[in-house]
């Protein structure tokens, strides 16, 4: 099983002079749910190498047994400090792709074409792509061959307009993704805040919130097996 993880490399939080970033248990929790699983991940991003992380996801509050086990992992990190550029990767080299959340890819990632391209290819070849809470907000420039939103119809959740308004930051990113989906016509589902949902709809997989990552993750790993006996 080889799976792609594709970060953010913008770390600019809008105008607000904060930092932003990937958020550290987006990438941990799948990240071990598909290395226990025996995948063999390849961890991208636009600019290659090592992509910044939202400070804020490594405060004590928001740490993890995963997030934790990451910090001690020396194989982990030295991946992360050498992600491969997004424009050398290609998506028959790969099984599904794994979009982790954070804050920034709501700048760069979104309208990035090399990801936008990428994700049609994966799309095309029918396999897995699996986005979890901001990262969702990065198929809203993905389309199907006839230009119709990719999302339009689908069944999808991720960071919900109450959640995005609780961290402050409703009014400072450049669209709310709740609210991005809908317009695109996509049928979008949520519980409540900072709970997990995770919706699975054919080739696409999404999770609300930082709490749903692994369960996003452990979604994804079940339909490779589902349709490729050779995962089991």
């Amino acid at each position: 099983m080889k799976v792609l993880m594709v970060l953010t490399s913008h770390d600019e939080l809008g105008d607000t002079g904060k930092k932003t970033g990937f958020w550290l248990e987006e990438l941990a929790a799948p990240y071990y749910v598909f290395k226990d699983a025996g995948a063999e991940i390849t961890l991208a991003s636009p600019k290659g190498g090592k992509p910044p992380l939202d400070p804020k996801s490594n405060e004590p509050n928001f740490q993890t047994d995963t997030t934790r086990r990451f910090e001690a992992d020396a194989e982990a990190n030295a991946q992360l400090a050498a992600t491969v550029r997004l424009d050398s990767v290609d998506q028959k080299d790969f099984d599904t792709v794994f979009y982790p959340g954070g804050h920034g890819p709501m700048w760069d990632l979104a309208e990035d074409q090399n990801s936008i391209r990428l994700i049609e290819s994966f799309i095309a070849a029918g396999k897995k792509i699996a986005l979890v809470c901001h990262a969702p907000g990065v198929l809203h420039r993905v389309t199907n061959p006839d230009g119709t939103p990719f999302v339009q119809g689908r069944y999808v959740t991720g960071f919900t307009n109450t959640e995005e308004e609780a961290v402050g930051l409703a009014k400072v990113v450049p669209f709310l993704v709740e609210d991005e989906l809908i317009s695109l016509g996509a049928v979008f589902s949520k519980v409540k805040d900072w709970g997990v949902h995770t919706v699975v709809d054919g080739q696409l997989i999404t999770g609300q919130n930082p709490a749903s990552s692994a369960e996003a993750a452990e979604a994804l790993v079940a339909a490779l097996k589902q349709t490729r006996p050779q995962f089991a």
